[in-house]
């Protein structure tokens, strides 16, 4: 049954490392946020709460880790869902990032600890696997363990917090490679609770500052996406040169943002 999930949600897929996930290693996450605001996303596609507890420490590596989501969704033991037969990680496609979330039941609509499983989901046997088979990083809406293992393989994970126990005897893994829903603080609203969507295949981009991800169902979205980005980047650099030398900040941003 796994086996067949992740080649028909492949098949709609053209590659999880292409010209896109290429173009974005240049940038951050705010570069891409900011560039999604700008096409109507207000949140600016950031998923928040998740924390960066490893990063890629190779020689030259892009300080951005980039890839295509590979979707997992784990449920409680009493969850009617059938467990999928096999080990996702087993087929964890080179080029991915793999993305870990959990039914919404056991989510606490944004607020801390945003999850309800105390046990980690993940651990550094998954990302020695997912880094032989190539993919980009991990992260985990939920709790995670042996961060020491993760840093000494300089593979990148992101996650809510940390735990100690094995996921095993209080969740099951219900689906892989179908969208994820998460719940996060609506803005500016008391107590009230927005859902984001991560399907298979969306770009996610990550680093210390945090997680955004771009829809990817419409192509022409992520090319002007990306088309916006680098002309913020190079008038935000001319902003700092300008406050370097002495121009106000709100002064020198009206200036070099004009017209983006």
């Amino acid at each position: 049954m796994l086996k067949r999930i992740v080649q028909r949600t492949m098949s709609s897929i053209a590659s999880y490392a292409d010209k896109h996930t290429q173009a974005l290693e240049q940038y951050t996450p705010c570069d891409v946020a900011d560039a999604l605001v700008k096409y109507g996303l207000p949140h600016g596609g950031y998923i928040p709460n998740l924390v960066q507890y490893s990063k890629n420490r190779a020689e030259a590596a892009p300080a951005t880790a980039v890839g295509r989501a590979y979707t997992v969704l784990y449920a409680p033991l009493d969850d009617p869902r059938p467990a999928v037969k096999g080990g996702y990680i087993d087929t964890a496609p080179a080029g991915a990032i793999v993305v870990i979330g959990t039914a919404s039941a056991v989510q606490t609509g944004g607020v801390a600890p945003y999850t309800r499983i105390s046990n980690a989901l993940y651990g550094g046997l998954m990302s020695t696997r997912a880094q032989y088979l190539g993919c980009k990083g991990s992260v985990i809406l939920g709790k995670i363990r042996d961060v020491s293992e993760h840093n000494a393989l300089g593979y990148p994970v992101f996650a809510y917090g940390l735990g100690t126990s094995a996921p095993t005897k209080v969740v099951k893994v219900v689906a892989v490679n179908e969208p994820l829903k998460v719940q996060v603080p609506a803005q500016g609203s008391a107590n009230a609770v927005d859902v984001r969507i991560i399907n298979p295949g969306d770009y996610v981009a990550a680093d210390e500052n945090g997680v955004v991800v771009i829809p990817a169902q419409d192509p022409a979205f992520v090319d002007k996406v990306l088309e916006a980005i680098p002309p913020r980047v190079k008038a935000d650099e001319l902003v700092a040169e300008d406050i370097k030398a002495g121009v106000p900040a709100g002064q020198a941003q009206k200036t070099r943002r004009a017209g983006l």
